[in-house]
């Protein structure tokens, strides 16, 4: 990535953590040229970042060799046949981060017959300890494969799935998943502020519990199921909830959900043929 340009299309948070990423990283910031409408974003992201900024992403998408849309999907159409005649001429690997947009529509959108990758990072990217699931067309050679991953490595670890019909499975499992322990931990802070703790001391117990539990999932080699088994001890306090949140139906409930969220990100795709 140190000798390619890239544009990204649209300079909002996602795309700001991917550009402190690459940076970090060692690329050189104006190789990163991006185009943004709103005047005090380009100020910022020039102003933090060092790297090139744009109103028009005809300006930006100009001097790069990828292309990285970061415009909310049901923006994406209008800006990507903005593109087309210049899309068709420079042949850019393009990079999608919209959810639910699938690659035919991207490049028939830009003129058809351009590498397409798509990818679905995650809000802790933000903090570079996200999770992107990537899916490739047919017409990514290997190194712009490799150019993508490292974009997106930029903010944390990559999953390449061989189906695009999969991404809706990626987005339904970590691109909408920080909500969902969010909603957990919101739920268990409530809880304990029921049973009489104090609100901060709620707060702090949550948080350190799942930063905790996050930490054991990821450093050990154990699956979560074991990790759950070793701290539920038989008669105890711990069985004595899981079992409450299994009568309730937890399992088929998290199934469900994800299910919802999967269907959406079809419905999206839809709404945009």
């Amino acid at each position: 990535m140190k000798e390619t340009s890239i544009a990204f299309i649209g300079g909002g948070n996602m795309a700001r953590s991917l550009i402190a990423g690459l940076v970090r990283r060692g690329m050189a910031a104006d190789r990163i040229h991006v185009a943004e409408p709103v005047p005090e974003l380009r100020r910022a992201l020039a102003a933090d970042f060092g790297v090139e900024t744009h109103a028009e992403a005809s300006e930006a998408a100009g001097q790069a060799g990828t292309w990285l849309l970061a415009v909310k999907p049901q923006a994406l159409r209008d800006v990507c046949r903005s593109l087309q005649a210049l899309a068709q001429s420079k042949q850019p690997l393009l990079v999608s981060i919209a959810a639910g947009i699938t690659s035919r529509q991207l490049a028939g959108w830009l003129g058809g017959d351009l590498p397409v990758v798509r990818a679905m990072p995650n809000t802790p990217a933000l903090l570079g300890a996200g999770v992107t699931g990537l899916f490739a067309t047919a017409q990514v050679s290997a190194d712009q494969r490799e150019q993508a991953d490292t974009v997106l490595a930029s903010a944390g670890r990559t999953v390449w799935v061989d189906d695009e019909a999969l991404m809706d499975s990626v987005t339904a499992v970590s691109g909408s998943g920080p909500a969902y322990v969010f909603l957990l931990a919101e739920a268990m802070e409530a809880a304990g502020i029921a049973q009489g703790l104090p609100a901060d001391a709620a707060r702090l117990l949550v948080q350190q519990t799942l930063l905790g539990a996050s930490r054991m999932l990821d450093e050990s080699d154990e699956a979560p199921a074991e990790l759950r088994r070793r701290v539920t001890s038989p008669g105890g306090t711990t069985q004595a909830a899981i079992e409450a949140f299994q009568a309730g139906g937890f399992e088929t409930l998290v199934e469900c959900a994800l299910k919802a969220a999967q269907q959406r990100g079809q419905e999206l795709s839809a709404a945009n043929d």
